[in-house]
């Protein structure tokens, strides 16, 4: 799958796990078919870890601004539970270990807005309302940004990334740092989603022996569990859509551009974005009118001007599948029978809700671009980490000095697995080089005007539909990730937006589905995805499982 010989187990394994190929997901929800669902759920465990109940768990935005309107809740008495609740769970209990690290300025910042409702200056739906953010987001506060590198521990950015900006000037109360495959997974190719050296491996809470898949893993795990009410995660192919479907969540992957990437950790400006995860598409919506706009740092969002919305709550529809086209990318599907009948399921729930389903729609390229994506990642990892690496202080100034780095600490930053991708980036040249900007326009034309676009046009689609991925595997560091499938590669490809919706449970693990489409055509998915979230109501919390009795 690469263009050397010796990297086709590389490239093949990279795709197979960080990049998310084809799906598993294997039950429908009980919703729709419970007998079906019930016959593939497995025995449960005979003792269930005592998780005592907690006062905010599944609260919604609106729930917890009605509480501060009312007087129910402060933004601090807010701070004041999650902060408990993490400490009980996350750090002690369950030991999901997804928070990285707590925000020492998020009591003051709770009372700050506080103050400000007081004085009746309510900055909108996000005003004190706890947010955590992956530990690749630049804070330039008294927290970290490591990337879960131990490379980056104790260099501190000189200013707010984008996102951190605007979470900030919206009244959200940054919470801390979610722990993330280290470097968002791009290290290695033997790598297990959601360890990195600085924080260690975080868990499912569905089921603790199993992978919350990643990058953007303790994202994924802490809002599921109820440690956040919502969370970021960044985005190169499948670290936000996968986490989410793992983590019985909602992911948005938006545009390329619609969120600015500058103060973002790299891995290739090409492909990587932040996004909204949360428990509801509603909140998800919310959080992404939030983040969402015109940064002079990074060029991608001039293209943004005057389609980013301040308010994406005013597509949501729970009819959106009325009348919605919707095809199905059924060379995503395959993985098993039990996959397939949940598909066909979930499309006939779709098409009585009044969605026009035109099956089979898929891609043309599919599948004709993997080789020149790995290939494009390595090029402008080097070269984008470099320029990120040289801007921030008492850091290590390349890519080279990180892989010396990680060679000098190889007990503490390569127990499990060592770095054989930061190696094959570092011998790449410039991004002049013909090899990579053929296969940039390679990825583009096959990904875009060749595929997304084409099908679309051809079967006039409003959304394409797939399974996000398959039910959380073991965790395993002998051997690393096992991840099967996946449907994340061409909306990542071509920078287009990808949202994930619960779909259903296997095992006990949930699953999501995905809707992709045209670039900025986030008002119409999110119109679909409610929709279907509303008929579907596959969202169940986690039961921090120690494992699952198969």
């Amino acid at each position: 799958m690469s263009h050397e010989e010796d990297a086709d187990n590389d490239c093949s394994s990279l795709h197979r796990r960080r990049f998310l190929r084809a799906t598993a997901l294997l039950s429908a929800s009980a919703a729709i078919v419970p007998a079906f669902a019930s016959a593939h759920q497995g025995a449960r465990p005979e003792s269930t870890p005592e998780i005592k109940p907690f006062e905010l768990d599944e609260i919604t935005i609106a729930d917890l601004q009605a509480g501060m309107a009312s007087g129910k809740f402060s933004a601090r008495s807010i701070i004041e539970k999650y902060l408990a609740r993490i400490e009980e769970i996350d750090k002690q209990g369950p030991t999901i270990n997804s928070v990285i690290e707590v925000n020492p300025e998020a009591l003051a910042i709770a009372d700050a807005m506080d103050k400000e409702r007081r004085q009746n200056q309510v900055r909108g739906p996000m005003h004190g309302i706890p947010v955590l953010i992956k530990d690749n987001i630049d804070t330039a506060d008294k927290m970290q940004t490591t990337a879960g590198s131990l490379a980056l521990l104790g260099s501190k950015p000189t200013r707010d990334s984008f996102v951190a900006q605007k979470l900030r000037e919206s009244g959200a109360v940054i919470l801390g740092k979610t722990n993330l495959s280290e470097w968002a997974n791009i290290r290695s190719s033997h790598s297990s989603s959601g360890w990195s050296g600085r924080g260690g491996q975080t868990l499912n809470p569905y089921a603790l022996d199993r992978n919350p898949c990643g990058s953007s893993s303790g994202s994924g795990a802490a809002t599921a569990a109820n440690l956040c009410t919502v969370a970021v995660g960044s985005e190169t192919d499948g670290s936000v859509v996968c986490p989410a479907s793992a983590n019985g969540l909602v992911g948005i992957k938006p545009t390329l551009g619609l969120i600015s990437r500058a103060g973002i950790v790299p891995i290739a400006h090409s492909q990587d974005t932040a996004g909204p995860m949360a428990r509801t598409v509603r909140d998800a919506a919310i959080l992404l009118g939030a983040l969402a706009g015109v940064d002079p740092r990074d060029s991608a969002t001039s293209a943004g001007a005057g389609k980013a919305a301040a308010d994406y709550t005013k597509f949501l529809d729970p009819h959106g599948l009325r009348g919605a086209r919707i095809g199905v990318a059924r060379k995503y599907f395959g993985s098993n029978d039990a996959q397939d009948q949940l598909m066909n399921t979930l499309i006939d729930a779709m098409k009585r809700q009044g969605a026009e389903i035109v099956d089979p729609a898929d891609l043309p390229t599919h599948g004709k671009f993997d080789d020149t994506e790995f290939l494009v990642l390595l090029y402008e990892l080097k070269a984008d980490l470099n320029v990120y690496l040289a801007a921030r202080p008492g850091a290590p100034g390349s890519l080279k000095e990180v892989i010396d780095f990680n060679d000098h600490n190889r007990d503490k930053e390569m127990p499990y697995f060592g770095q054989d991708i930061f190696v094959k980036a570092e011998a790449k040249g410039p991004l002049t080089t013909k090899e990579y900007t053929d296969a940039l326009e390679a990825n583009h034309r096959l990904s875009r005007k060749e595929g997304i676009d084409k099908v679309m046009d051809q079967f006039h689609l409003d959304a394409i539909m797939a399974p996000t991925a398959g039910p959380a595997w073991l965790t395993d560091f002998a051997n690393g990730d096992h991840a099967v499938g996946g449907s994340s590669n061409a909306a990542a490809v071509a920078g287009y937006p990808d949202i994930t919706v619960p779909a259903g449970f296997v095992f006990g693990m949930p699953v999501g589905i995905s809707f992709f489409g045209r670039a900025w055509s986030e008002p119409t998915l999110l119109k679909i995805a409610y929709g279907f979230e509303q008929i579907i109501q596959a969202r169940r919390p986690p039961r921090f499982l120690p494992t699952l009795k198969l």
